[in-house]
């Protein structure tokens, strides 16, 4: 987790190496990591309590997100209201960003989507519901989406286990 002044700036998920969580971390801000970079204690026990499977509201959290292109930026707000325990499709994305034809573009908005979790990219699946990309992988993805309630087992008809519209 990295925190600036201005607020939350980047939440790098696990990866194989500090290497690769560095790369990650840079990818996401090409401009440069902002260099007032400190600590957030109350943001990590949200996050810790979220990880253990408590329901928690990040919708209150000051953002310092890097400077993108203003659809990317719809996109993220709208991303970041989707609720616990529900799932968005790409096209659902870019159809309430206001521009319905763009879900390949609300793909890669997510795909550089600095703050997972609080922008919770791991609820936006394919149009048929599938599972597709995921900076954490597919297999963080699908724990995630089991943790917050969602899959098979949930007892609901659904066009696919992960489409909740």
């Amino acid at each position: 987790m990295a925190v600036s002044q201005l607020g939350l700036a980047g939440i790098i998920l696990p990866r194989s190496t500090e290497e690769a969580a560095w790369s990650r971390l840079n990818t996401a801000w090409p401009q440069g990591f902002p260099q007032d970079v400190g600590a957030w204690p109350e943001l990590e026990q949200r996050l810790k309590q979220y990880l253990s499977g408590i329901r928690v509201d990040f919708t209150d959290i000051t953002l310092d997100l890097p400077d993108r292109p203003p659809f990317w930026c719809k996109v993220w707000d709208i991303c970041a209201q989707i609720p616990y325990g529900d799932t968005r499709t790409y096209a659902d994305l870019a159809r309430e960003a206001g521009s319905p034809n763009a879900s390949r573009a609300a793909g890669g908005a997510m795909a550089a989507n600095p703050i997972p979790i609080v922008i919770p990219c791991h609820r936006v699946v394919g149009t048929s519901g599938s599972l597709t990309g995921f900076g954490g992988g597919l297999d963080q993805k699908e724990r995630l989406l089991r943790m917050e309630g969602l899959g098979e087992d949930q007892g609901k008809a659904r066009k696919n286990q992960w489409s909740s519209r």
